[in-house]
């Protein structure tokens, strides 16, 4: 069971007080008590500035159905040559989503000890393909009670993250979760079945799954 945390001194402040790229606020840290009051209100967290932590809630929100992932028959074939292990290699992964070369590359060394920590705490999770022992995709995100907030993904192995993924809506279907959260839909994740909602229809998805208790 996950250790809750002491709980943060911030308010989270309304997501629909965005701003039209999805801004919502500026400012207070990255401790495992504000990430989770965060997610819990429909926000996440990326670089503002060198220094600042952005607080963000996108209109229309990405979402993945977990009844609605599009796996093709080529698909299907890459998952049976890879190994998938879970929260083995957490640090890892997301360091190699972190790879400073990677387009749009954004999680710096501060995101990386603070979900660190966060799945430490038994919140943040990785789901990893291997192939002949060696980490070759991988996905880590934030779980919480009916909600996977997703939160990047890689690949050096063609198939290796959609791989992964495939593995996550599984464990998620089969642990009775009900969202799973994509932040914004790219034509990457459309193709695999993404789909964009209006934020408040987004938050009372949210609110359904902060209430949905897991098998």
């Amino acid at each position: 069971m996950p250790v809750e945390p002491p709980p943060t001194p911030w308010v989270m402040p309304s997501p629909h007080l965005a701003d039209p790229h999805g801004l919502v606020a500026v400012g207070a840290d990255l401790e495992p008590g504000t990430l989770l009051a965060a997610y819990r209100s429909g926000l996440f967290p990326m670089p503002f500035t060198r220094r600042k932590v952005g607080w963000w809630s996108p209109d229309p929100r990405g979402v993945l159905p977990l009844d609605g992932l599009r796996v093709s028959r080529s698909l299907r074939k890459s998952c049976r040559r890879f190994e998938i292990r879970r929260d083995t290699a957490f640090e890892d992964v997301m360091r190699r989503c972190a790879d400073p070369h990677r387009p749009h590359g954004w999680i710096n060394e501060e995101f990386v000890q603070a979900y660190v920590r966060l799945h430490e705490l038994g919140w943040a999770h990785s789901v990893e393909t291997w192939l002949d022992g060696a980490l070759v995709g991988g996905l880590y995100g934030v779980h919480i009670d009916g909600l996977f907030a997703g939160e990047s993904m890689f690949h050096t192995v063609t198939d290796a993250s959609k791989v992964a993924l495939v593995a996550l809506v599984d464990d998620l279907r089969d642990s009775g979760a009900v969202l799973l959260d994509v932040q914004w839909c790219t034509d990457h994740l459309a193709s695999l079945g993404a789909v964009e909602m209006p934020r408040q229809d987004y938050l009372r998805r949210l609110e359904v799954a902060i209430a949905t208790t897991e098998r």
